[in-house]
C-alpha cells in the first residue's frame, strides 16, 4: 500500500542518512522500524524494559507509598494522607 507521512526536516533527514549508512531504502527502514514499534507495543508488560525509579538523595519513597497507586500519591502530596 502507498500512503504519505509528513516528517519533521530533522527527522527525514536522520532517517535517510541511517538507511543509506545500512544501505537501505527509506521505505524498508521506516518499515521494519514500524514493525519494532509494533513488536515492543504488542510485547507482554513483563516482556518489556522495566523502568527503575533511582532517588536521587534522601532514602527513596517513605514507608507505604506505591507509585502504582496515583489516587494516594496525590492524596500524600496534598498533605491528606
Amino acid at each position: 500500500m502507498r500512503t504519505t507521512f509528513h516528517l519533521p526536516d530533522d527527522l527525514y533527514r536522520d532517517v535517510k542518512r541511517v538507511a543509506v549508512e545500512d544501505g537501505r531504502t527509506m521505505t524498508s527502514f521506516v518499515e521494519q522500524a514500524l514493525r519494532d514499534a509494533l513488536a515492543r507495543h504488542r510485547a507482554p508488560s513483563s516482556e518489556r524494559e522495566r523502568y527503575v525509579v533511582t532517588p536521587l538523595g534522601g532514602q527513596g519513597l517513605h514507608a507505604g507509598v506505591d507509585l502504582a497507586d496515583s489516587a494516594a500519591l496525590l492524596e500524600r502530596m496534598d498533605g491528606r494522607a
